[in-house]
């Protein structure tokens, strides 16, 4: 079956910004805060952010700060800290497909707040909020091919700057089907093809001025297209 008829996630566009709301509604009541998946597009201006994410001026301005990096595993429980300047120019490359994910590092979260100020202050989240939340941003920069395999934790919203990210989501009733250790990468290669049409993901790819709304507790897993920048945005 080609990619394009496959079950992809079905999409909601929201372009206004409607509050969320705080009831736990059934799937047909609209409220998509605790059952869906959602696209955005069009709600925050972060072209000043995306201006200053660029190669030349990350290195300019953080090339010597320390960045932590973290395994690309269910569980990224390694952490390495280097150069962010080193990360770029020897680490951000193309995920070798036969590298296992606890051997991989990865840019993204453990970000230094107080470091980049300079560059987050630059950042418009998303204007929705989940009554009892509190937002914590989480900035990443990786190279094509990379990504995490399945996990879940809260909800919360991922914004590409640059690039493109392939998202593949199971409700939290659906536990997929992947080893932990594996990069999203391999488990597309060797698990994916021979999934059966009731046990395949929903899929999206987001591209550069998009952000995906995940639900609570929702497995998902990510692959970068592209090299990319991006931010997610966790209702903690």
């Amino acid at each position: 079956m080609a990619l394009g008829a496959r079950p992809l996630l079905w999409l909601a566009l929201w372009t206004l910004a409607v509050p969320a709301r705080s009831s736990r509604e059934d799937a047909d009541g609209g409220c998509y805060a605790f059952s869906r998946p959602v696209i955005l597009r069009g709600l925050t201006d972060n072209s000043r952010f995306r201006d200053l994410c660029t190669r030349q001026k990350l290195l300019a301005s953080f090339g010597d700060s320390v960045v932590r990096l973290s395994t690309a595993n269910t569980y990224s429980y390694q952490k390495v800290d280097l150069p962010f300047q080193k990360y770029v120019e020897q680490m951000l490359h193309p995920q070798d497909p036969i590298s296992m994910g606890n051997d991989t590092l990865y840019f993204f979260g453990d970000n230094n707040f107080t470091e980049w100020a300079s560059l987050f202050q630059h950042y418009s989240p998303p204007p929705f909020s989940l009554l009892g939340t509190t937002p914590a941003y989480s900035f990443g920069i990786a190279g094509a091919g990379s990504g995490v395999p399945f996990h879940w934790h809260g909800p919360g919203f991922s914004e590409v700057i640059y690039g493109r990210k392939r998202w593949f989501l199971y409700p939290p009733e659906k536990t997929p089907e992947f080893h932990p250790n594996k990069t999203t990468l391999a488990w597309l290669r060797d698990t994916y093809p021979a999934l059966t049409p009731s046990t395949r993901p929903l899929e999206c790819t987001i591209q550069a001025g998009e952000m995906l709304y995940f639900p609570d507790r929702w497995w998902h897993a990510t692959l970068n297209l592209d090299t990319s920048v991006f931010i997610s945005t966790f209702l903690s």
